[in-house]
């Protein structure tokens, strides 16, 4: 029971810290001396996209959150200029899977502590194989359209499938939560 228990606990914290991982790819950052109650005009500049279907895709996420918030898309000249763009590359990821997990006595933690108790002995034999994983970033900006200065960015980093559904439904929620937030509430004087 207590060889269960250990290897339970190990495997619940095992997820808890991959959800967490998972949790932090989408990021933002903006000019914080920036008044964004002054901005309600956009026009899109350029998008560049890896796969050219995505910058309609990417132009329409991003429609969507704006105009949400009470912005209008205007041809040209809007007060704000959208950018976007993403990023796709290959990122080597290893997965170690363990046989024969062994048992005995041996040192290590248990519920009443660190000490020595029975339970998990040793992992047994490791095979570690890698892979390569397709990893897109996004990154959508906002610049003020008189000055030209970055008022804002978000940077969305995700795994991307083979299944180009999922891969929108992916940008759609990426985007999603990048304006979750905005407009950035006025600093505090």
């Amino acid at each position: 029971m207590r060889k269960f228990l250990n290897f339970t606990l190990a495997a619940g914290l095992l997820l808890l810290s991959a959800a967490i991982a998972l949790a932090g790819n989408v990021r933002t950052d903006y000019d914080h001396s920036a008044d964004f109650s002054k901005y309600h005009t956009y026009s899109w500049g350029k998008v560049i996209a890896s796969n050219p279907f995505f910058v309609s895709r990417i132009q329409q996420a991003v429609d969507q959150q704006l105009q949400a918030k009470g912005w209008q898309l205007v041809p040209s000249g809007g007060s704000v200029t959208v950018f976007a763009s993403d990023n796709i590359h290959n990122q080597k990821e290893a997965q170690t899977m363990y046989d024969g997990f062994g048992g005995g006595w041996g040192g290590g933690w248990a519920w009443g502590g660190w000490g020595w108790s029975g339970g998990l002995g040793g992992f047994g034999e490791a095979t570690t194989t890698t892979s390569n994983q397709p990893v897109g970033n996004l990154v959508v900006d906002l610049f003020e359209g008189a000055s030209k200065n970055l008022l804002w960015r978000g940077l969305a980093t995700e795994d991307l499938s083979s299944n180009e559904d999922k891969n929108t439904k992916a940008v759609d929620n990426d985007i999603h939560s990048m304006f979750k937030n905005f407009p950035p509430k006025p600093a505090k004087s």
